[in-house]
């Protein structure tokens, strides 16, 4: 015969299993007749059902620990909440295996948690809203909630050796554990020899007290100190890569800590961990980082040794010396700001290092020689027998050339003077940093595009930036992999494109305003923005280039400012298809929107008629001093050679030709009204008749997602 006796959890556990309460079951079996039941429970003392219930006390503080993570909403995790009541309590953090066959044992890895984690952990239960003042109070706090007292292993980590011991207390204002050595000593060291007796003697000369930030938990399989090793992760993080020691100078104190520093400090760290900052960046803002650490540190000490009652001369020339540190000082920590910022950093800072302000053009060798740079992991004689038949003898043997070799082609480009050229052979050449061409050099394959590939794996650069006068490339493939920026750029200058190919993972080909862009025979895939993003004020040719599966085709942008002209664009014989949008796309502000054309889809020649009845009307209607001039190329070149082109594709011609035309009359308009509202007494002729020169025929467009051409209004 069994019987149940039922025992509830303690109020307080109970209180924190509000959802799934849970209740201790005794089940007694005896032998007795039935009326003996009474007599057989109440044999179970108050003092035994007292134990039974006791048996769930040890785990009430990992509980209650792990429910000090827990927020009104249990879904969201802040990857810190790892307790389940309903499962069998367990670590759910991994081991981190020590290197080679120590004898220390492992501890918990901590250190690969989400931006997302370490955000929540910050803003919900370590720093909250405190202010700059109140952060070490705060840590303080926090520590001693989360972190177990006492009874636990640690690792303590030192540049010279790593030694087991156990945390007897935790001091949590001052960040420091009291240790004692575990018996028979294990230990690692590096570079010196460490005794039983040199590390007790050392415990003693230190009190016992060891830097908290030094321990690393001992891995437990239990789950019991989950939440101590966490919480010195999140202490450990915070002091190295979030913490700067002139912050509690900061005069905004009034402000929220956690918003005006942690919050762009962590993104800029997980920004650059996920490789989102330019290179060139990274390295600026971590030199800067340690300039301003090395300035603090002498205002510091110069400060520290200042009497302010004392009127001597060597004081008043340390004064001067302060104010001169300080001003160098706040400098450096407003270029911090700028970089840790997302907003600035890439309105301001990013424009160095992304080649909008970059490095000025070297310009002719001083000594007037020409080089060739060769670009070769190795060749074989057969393979430089060619080469120097095929290329350098033809076209580089004067006296004024020289050869030097190279075996990364961002090092060849680096090392050119106006007037060099580099030749790539034939190989897969892995890069992690941008090609920037700052003076006129041409860059050129030996041999078929596919035969010769750079491809480039770090995310924070654009691919090739050019800003020389004259910069030609050919013969090359251009292979994009987990990239955020474009891959290509012509930022200014004139720069030269032929029989390329370019694998993109963002976005295509940008020219920026007052650049020009000849780009033939090539081919450009895999954009998940436009294949070619024209800006106003550029030139831009294309011809016979394939541009597909990109989610646009090309891109040509028209801003508000009726001062910023049209783009001089030549399309011809162009195959842009399978494309998610639109082959061609013009993006303009709402007030410029025309009427839609009217015609039938493939009435071409109705539409070219009204093409004409469009321009006859607008010169009609506004004044020849307000119309731009205006060159419209109307001849084929396909048909000129016999080779035909389908109605549809003429009609897709004709309708970016006339959207063109009819944007950029509207927007002269406008310039030369506000020309005339501000008070000019007679235009700038020159200014208001700039040549938008259009020639747009033989491109064929073949199966886009949204049709040949379309505009987007913003």
């Amino acid at each position: 015969m069994s019987e149940e006796l039922v025992c509830s959890k303690p109020e307080e556990v109970r209180y924190a299993e509000t959802e799934n309460s849970v209740e201790i079951v005794i089940t007694l079996t005896s032998e007795d007749p039935p009326n003996n039941q009474d007599h057989n429970v109440n044999q179970l003392t108050e003092r035994e059902a007292e134990t039974v219930c006791n048996e769930i006390r040890p785990n009430h503080s990992l509980v209650s620990k792990g429910f000090l993570y827990a927020t009104e909403d249990d879904d969201d995790d802040s990857g810190t909440h790892y307790l389940n009541s309903d499962e069998r309590p367990c670590t759910h953090l991994q081991r981190a295996e020590r290197p080679g066959n120590g004898k220390l044992p492992d501890t918990f890895q901590t250190d690969h948690l989400l931006y997302y984690e370490r955000f929540k952990a910050y803003q919900d239960y370590m720093l909250g809203d405190c202010k700059t003042s109140e952060v070490e109070a705060f840590t303080a706090e926090y520590l001693e909630k989360i972190a177990e007292p006492c009874d636990w292993q640690a690792i303590w980590h030192t540049d010279v050796f790593d030694v087991l011991v156990e945390v007897v207390d935790v001091d949590c204002k001052e960040l420091k554990a009291k240790v004692e050595l575990v018996l028979p000593m294990e230990c690692e060291t590096r570079g010196c020899d460490l005794t039983e007796e040199s590390m007790k003697a050392l415990l003693e000369a230190t009190l016992h007290k060891v830097p908290i930030l030094e321990l690393s938990v001992v891995y437990d399989e239990s789950g019991d100190f989950d939440q101590t090793a966490l919480a010195l992760e999140h202490l450990r993080f915070f002091y190295k890569h979030i913490w700067r020691k002139w912050d509690e100078e900061d005069e905004d104190d009034d402000f929220d800590y956690f918003v005006r520093c942690v919050e762009p400090r962590l993104r800029l760290y997980y920004d650059i961990l996920e490789d989102r900052v330019p290179a060139g960046l990274v390295a600026e803002y971590h030199s800067t980082l340690a300039l301003c650490f090395e300035k603090f540190q002498e205002f510091s000490s110069l400060r520290s040794g200042l009497d302010s009652d004392s009127e001597s001369e060597q004081d008043n020339v340390s004064m001067v010396e302060g104010l001169r540190l300080y001003e160098q000082l706040e400098a450096l920590k407003r270029k911090l700001r700028i970089i840790e910022n997302p907003l600035l950093r890439y309105v301001l800072g990013y424009k160095v290092n992304s080649g909008q302000q970059s490095c000025r053009a070297k310009g002719p060798r001083p000594t007037g020689d020409r080089v060739v740079h060769l670009v070769s992991a190795s060749a074989t004689v057969h393979q430089l027998q060619s080469l120097i038949t095929d290329k350098l003898m033809p076209h580089y043997s004067g006296e004024e050339f020289e050869v030097q070799f190279h075996s990364d082609p961002v090092l060849a480009v680096n090392a050119c003077y106006e007037g060099d050229v580099v030749i790539v052979c034939p190989g897969l050449y892995s890069i992690t940093s941008s090609i920037s061409i700052v003076d006129s050099v041409e860059v050129e394959g030996y041999g078929l595009p596919d035969e010769v590939v750079i491809e480039k794996r770090n995310k924070g650069d654009a691919f090739v930036e050019s800003t020389g006068a004259n910069v030609k490339l050919s013969n090359l493939k251009f292979i994009q992999r987990d990239a955020v920026e474009g891959i290509l750029c012509v930022r200014q200058g004139k720069l030269e494109m032929e029989n390329c190919v370019m694998q993109c993972e963002t976005t295509g080909v940008i020219v920026r305003s007052a650049a020009q862009l000849c780009m033939n025979m090539c081919d450009l895939y895999g954009s998940k923005g436009a294949g070619v993003e024209i800006y106003p004020g550029s030139v831009c040719s294309l011809v016979g280039n394939g541009i597909h599966h990109c989610k646009e085709g090309i891109l040509i942008k028209d801003f508000a400012d009726e001062l910023d002209a049209m783009p001089k664009i030549t399309m011809v014989n162009n195959m842009i298809h399978n494309n998610q949008g639109y082959a061609v796309i013009l993006v303009k502000p709402g007030a410029a929107a025309v009427e839609d054309l009217p015609a039938e889809p493939n009435a071409a020649d109705e539409k070219e008629k009204e093409f004409e009845d469009t321009v006859v009307q607008s010169e009609a209607d506004i004044d020849d001093d307000d119309v731009p001039t205006i060159v419209v190329e109307e001849e084929c070149p396909a048909i000129q050679h016999g080779h035909s082109v389908p109605p549809d594709f003429t009609e897709g011609n004709d309708a970016i030709k006339q959207e063109l035309v009819a944007t950029s009359a509207k927007k002269h308009g406008l310039r030369k009204s506000r020309m005339k509202a501000l008070g000019a007494m007679q235009a700038d002729e020159n200014l208001l008749s700039q040549e938008m020169f259009i020639s747009i025929h033989g491109n064929q467009f073949k199966h886009n997602g949204k049709g040949s051409f379309g505009t987007f209004l913003y």
